[in-house]
């Protein structure tokens, strides 16, 4: 997915164009990438970060890869909805995870005056940018993202070979976004979530365009291949469980959004415990008033 960092202020390393226009550069990670979590934290990451940057290298170049753009087309409106909601206008702003511009499209500079994009950045990029008071703006899949794929996945392949192994890269639950965030170094955090569901004319569709996305299982202890039996019996499990009508069937995207927020002094702080002047239990009575009046 894609998170938007919006920059206050000039001074980065990446302020190498020329003020006042729209600025757009792509930087290839090369060279290998560690299987950590984070640097010096000795937790394995799930994710074969390598593969991942092959399967999109691949999508990239079909012959046409906007066929599959349409889940992040929506969810970069949504995020440039969020951005709007800030009545403000950042000098700078950086798309880490941009692809072809899902974000940008629906930007102006009245928003946003100059933005940089990148794809497949590297740990913490974004934190180390960002500008006292700027924030962090993000989206990915939720733990609820395909979970009819995975699940009609699962049971077939118990039943026809009396065990089962993921084939859906792993989703983080919501509940670790906040945490996640606060480590980043982040505060006056936002989580919220949101989900999609597309219909599609059957199992092997939804893997198909998944493949096209870029967005294929990339886990490390991921299985190599699926027995023909199998996956029939797991088409025939997810029509039957989850079909429509007309015979299509539903594949639902969750999509976490977060807001984080890079500290500062002149930054809003919570109010001290005890010092509120109105209770709660003050509102029931306001509610009485209001209604003798009218």
């Amino acid at each position: 997915m894609s998170a938007a960092a919006l920059l206050r202020g000039p001074g980065s390393l990446l302020l190498r164009a020329s003020s006042g226009c729209w600025c757009r550069r792509f930087w290839a990670a090369s060279g290998k990438t560690a299987p950590a979590a984070s640097p010096g934290s000795g937790a394995r990451s799930p994710f074969d970060r390598q593969l991942k940057r092959k399967q999109k290298n691949w999508a990239a170049l079909q012959p046409e890869p906007a066929k599959y753009d349409y889940l992040r087309e929506e969810v970069g409106g949504r995020v440039a909805d969020r951005v709007f909601d800030i009545t403000r206008t950042f000098p700078l702003a950086l798309d880490v995870g941009c692809g072809s511009g899902y974000i940008a499209q629906y930007l102006n500079k009245e928003t946003v005056e100059k933005l940089f994009q990148v794809d497949m950045a590297e740990n913490a990029l974004i934190h180390q940018v960002l500008k006292p008071d700027g924030v962090f703006i993000g989206a990915m899949f939720g733990g609820e993202t395909l979970y009819e794929l995975r699940c009609s996945l699962q049971l077939a392949e118990l039943e026809r070979e009396g065990g089962f192994s993921p084939h859906v890269s792993p989703f983080t639950d919501v509940t670790d976004l906040g945490h996640l965030l606060g480590r980043a170094g982040f505060n006056t955090l936002t989580v919220d979530t949101d989900e999609i569901q597309v219909n599609y004319p059957g199992m092997f569709e939804i893997m198909e365009d998944l493949k096209g996305m870029g967005e294929s299982n990339c886990s490390w202890n991921r299985k190599p291949i699926l027995h023909r039996e199998t996956m029939l019996a797991a088409a025939a499990i997810y029509q039957e469980m989850y079909g429509s009508n007309d015979g299509s069937v539903p594949a639902t995207f969750e999509i976490y959004y977060m807001i984080g927020w890079k500290f500062q002094e002149s930054q809003a702080r919570p109010a001290q415990r005890g010092s509120a002047t109105v209770s709660f239990g003050d509102l029931a009575k306001i509610n009485a008033l209001i209604s003798r009046k009218k």
